[in-house]
């Protein structure tokens, strides 16, 4: 596989190592999505006392309500609101079919939400998701606007750029204009979920795979719908968002040597 230049020039070829060769399995990269995502949702809950805070004592014993039996009406739990004598008035309480009572089934913060994946099952897919980041078709059909220079392999010199301007020129360098103006369209999202801190709904567009925790990470942040990952901190979410294999991805030279060299997914 040719590799570039932060300008765009050959530099040479390079060896692909074999977890690009992987068979591409759409259903399993969607199982590892699935599982990525299930297991970053919060845990949430009604508040487990909701509807039981009365400040008299509810309660179903004979003994506490005498005169509520055989008068023909339910036996549904009450709280008292006056009292004269033996004589007193309530009204239902508690009970999820009264007025403020409690949830009858309310979500519950106890209930665990992750979902479990075999270990093989998870290299696997990742295997599956780099191998479809090689194929032109498979890119496409997720709208990316392809560069000249495709697949994407370039030289560790990326790394050190430190700015976001910088990041931004190289990547225009590399035929990359079109797919960045893309990215960088937003709408505002339809729905209440704009009242809630999602008001727009962004693109997803180009991945840079980098050997190490560098100066890019932080610099290429600000570009819309760029991402930085390290090698070793892949997920079949980052290669394959919404479950759909086949982003555009950029790899430096020596994020694929520690790939090879550590042997990393299989």
């Amino acid at each position: 596989m040719k590799i570039y230049s932060i300008e765009g020039k050959e530099l040479g070829n390079i060896e692909l190592p074999e977890q690009f060769k992987e068979t591409y399995h759409p259903d399993l990269i969607k199982r590892a999505v699935l599982a990525v995502q299930f297991n970053k949702r919060q845990r949430y809950g009604a508040f487990a006392e909701a509807g039981k805070r009365a400040s008299v004592v509810i309660s179903k014993r004979r003994r506490d309500y005498r005169t509520s039996y055989g008068h023909g009406i339910s036996r549904a739990p009450r709280k008292v609101i006056w009292r004269r004598g033996r004589q007193f008035g309530w009204v239902g309480a508690n009970a999820p079919g009264t007025t403020k009572g409690r949830k009858a089934h309310p979500p519950k913060a106890a209930k665990n939400l992750s979902v479990k994946i075999n270990n093989k099952e998870a290299k696997k897919a990742i295997r599956s998701a780099l191998s479809a980041t090689l194929s032109k078709e498979i890119v496409q059909t997720r709208n990316h606007i392809l560069p000249q220079i495709f697949p994407l392999f370039i030289e560790s010199k990326i790394e050190s750029t430190n700015k976001a301007k910088e990041a931004n020129n190289i990547l225009n360098m590399l035929g990359l204009e079109k797919e960045l103006a893309r990215a960088a369209i937003k709408k505002v999202r339809a729905g209440k979920g704009k009242n809630r801190g999602r008001k727009y709904r962004k693109k997803t567009s180009l991945l840079i795979v980098v050997s190490e925790n560098c100066s890019l990470v932080k610099s290429a942040k600000n570009i819309p719908g760029v991402q930085v990952a390290i090698i070793d901190k892949l997920n079949p979410e980052l290669l394959a968002p919404g479950t759909h294999a086949g982003r555009l991805t950029m790899y430096t030279d020596k994020a694929v040597e520690r790939l090879q060299k550590e042997k990393l997914y299989i």
